[in-house]
């Protein structure tokens, strides 16, 4: 085990504080980007960085700001290290983070369950609160089978149950919600509409 002496984890703090450039209402510490910073001599410094995603664009105005940051409180030589292993995930976002983003009016991503592979369904565009009625639920097992039978692709009639979590609006909580685009202001959200206040939102996609 090895373990951060106090410049290392004060190095870290700064890295951590610095704003995501995409989204400035959280830092990397938040988006869970930032795996590990080590110094190796009194003024140098290597910061590890995970990707959200394979190439995102991000990452070289994220290595910048942090190279910024520690120059700026003494350090004279700083390396950023892209590392694409353990991957990224939703789930690091950690919970204040989660909370900034709701505040922000994006609905944060849900948290995954398990880890391996991520299964890719053709679900519904729209959410429903656990406690729908079941007339509500035999019209949507009506749609999905009419669908299914009227476009040539697999859709996995699982995505209607009522486990499934659904994507709440961040505006008034509400679960009733549905899709307008799989891609919003970046590659990360969807453009998503409450069908209880009416209010469009980005909600950041899990992975």
């Amino acid at each position: 085990m090895v373990t951060a002496t106090s410049l290392e984890e004060r190095l870290l703090e700064l890295a951590g504080a610095v704003p995501d450039p995409e989204l400035p209402v959280l830092t990397l510490r938040e988006l869970g980007v930032l795996r590990a910073v080590r110094v190796h001599t009194g003024d140098a410094v290597e910061v590890d960085l995970t990707p959200t995603y394979t190439g995102c664009p991000a990452i070289e105005a994220m290595s910048l700001d942090i190279e910024r940051v520690l120059r700026a409180h003494g350090m004279r030589e700083v390396t950023v290290r892209t590392v694409l292993s353990p991957a990224w995930s939703t789930d690091d976002i950690t919970s204040e983070g989660r909370e900034k983003l709701r505040e922000f009016g994006i609905a944060p991503p849900r948290v995954r369950h398990g880890d391996g592979p991520v299964p890719l369904t053709l679900g519904p565009t729209r959410t429903q609160a656990p406690h729908a009625t079941q007339a509500t639920h035999a019209t949507q097992a009506t749609h999905a089978t009419q669908a299914l039978h009227a476009t040539p692709v697999a859709l996995d009639l699982r995505a209607t149950d009522t486990a499934t979590e659904p994507v709440r609006c961040p505006h008034c909580g509400s679960a009733d919600t549905e899709l307008l685009s799989r891609f919003s202001s970046s590659a990360c959200k969807a453009l998503r509409r409450c069908l209880a206040c009416r209010e469009p939102f980005d909600h950041f996609k899990e992975l």
